[in-house]
């Protein structure tokens, strides 16, 4: 008999907020909750082919767009934030309506602003308690704990203490908000894999840094004569393989055949997205990270993880196969000594009082 639905809500903002939602899906499972999916473009499809036997709801969408230069990253952000509160309101109504039909025992957004409802027990996962922005860190830093007030609980996916992840995005001197540290969030596991490929190359985030940084790649690799591996995260291509003696392509690979491939590879270059780190962290994997441009949160992590000698980066128009190099004089992400996986079970009786 199950114990009642729960709804888990990730961003569409690249696709890290849907995969790390994956072992809390699979957790509510575990536990004897009815996971329902709420989501929209790209999470959405990405939830849909990991779970096609759970019941799903489209949201409204941001359609955010990056700049094609770092430079104006932030000033299109800015732009764009009346859609960021249009689709706040209707994130409301949407939540509202959703109580009415169905008794909801719990609501999980991640990084969803307005999923929060008063008679529901509401959570918001999300390691940016700041919100780095240059010389407006403190005002954007400052709305986003606002919202995050509005749940009942904050679920940060890192440990409290040292070795920790997010470093001070996702740590804070002194706060009022109800968090909970539930360890690092991965939808892998950890198994021996022999060494098949020498690099493989993740590629994710919104258009157009996606396709801008997938043609610097095609051209630093074009005369490669090592074993490549190349998983473009297209969710809506047909499955399509390119494959060549030392080159292949992938649009996208759900979950286990990715994990296989990430353990098969002896460098995986990819964004500094936190939810990479995560993935590549319990995986205990050597990297290269290159930040999306004017993207202030994974230039701050990519920097981190270089100062602790973890793995190196450069910004997306410096790559080349030198840079590259670097990668053997650093510990990779294994050198974090991640800890055994959170119990689920002791944050999920927030929802057993309902």
């Amino acid at each position: 008999m199950t114990k009642g639905s729960v709804l888990v809500a990730p961003l569409n903002w690249g696709l890290g907020h849907a995969t790390r939602c994956i072992p809390i899906i699979k957790a509510l499972q575990q536990q004897g909750y009815t996971p329902i999916i709420a989501s929209d473009g790209d999470a959405l499809g990405l939830l849909k082919k990991e779970f096609s036997d759970l019941k799903f709801y489209e949201l409204p969408s941001l359609r955010i767009k990056y700049a094609k230069r770092g430079f104006w990253f932030k000033f299109k952000i800015i732009l764009q934030l009346f859609r960021f509160y249009q689709c706040i309101a209707k994130e409301q109504k949407f939540i509202k309506q959703l109580a009415d039909d169905i008794d909801l025992k719990g609501i999980i957004a991640d990084n969803r602003l307005g999923l929060f409802h008063q008679q529901i027990p509401s959570v918001i996962i999300s390691h940016q308690l700041k919100v780095f922005s240059g010389n407006t860190t403190w005002l954007t830093t400052k709305l986003h704990q606002k919202f995050i007030a509005k749940y009942h609980e904050c679920w940060v996916p890192d440990y409290p203490n040292r070795p920790y992840l997010s470093g001070k995005l996702g740590h804070l001197v002194k706060t009022k908000l109800n968090l909970k540290y539930i360890g690092v969030l991965s939808r892998f596991e950890l198994r021996e894999k022999p060494i098949t490929y020498d690099i493989l190359v993740l590629l994710s985030g919104p258009e157009p840094q996606r396709s801008m940084l997938e043609k610097r790649i095609l051209k630093t690799f074009k005369n490669y004569n090592g074993r490549l591996v190349l998983v473009r995260g297209l969710v809506d291509a047909k499955d399509n393989i390119v494959e060549s003696s030392n080159f292949k392509v992938y649009d996208y690979l759900t979950a286990k055949p990715l994990e296989t491939i990430i353990l098969q590879s002896q460098i995986v270059v990819a964004r500094s997205g936190y939810t990479t780190l995560m993935d590549l962290a319990k995986l205990r994997k050597k990297a290269f990270f290159i930040p999306t441009p004017g993207q202030s949160e994974q230039q701050y992590l990519a920097k981190r993880l270089k100062r602790y000698q973890i793995a190196p980066y450069c910004q997306q128009d410096k790559f080349d196969l030198n840079e590259l190099q670097r990668v053997n004089s650093f510990k990779g992400l294994g050198g974090l000594s991640i800890s055994a996986d959170f119990v689920f079970s002791d944050i999920f009786n927030l929802f057993d009082g309902k």
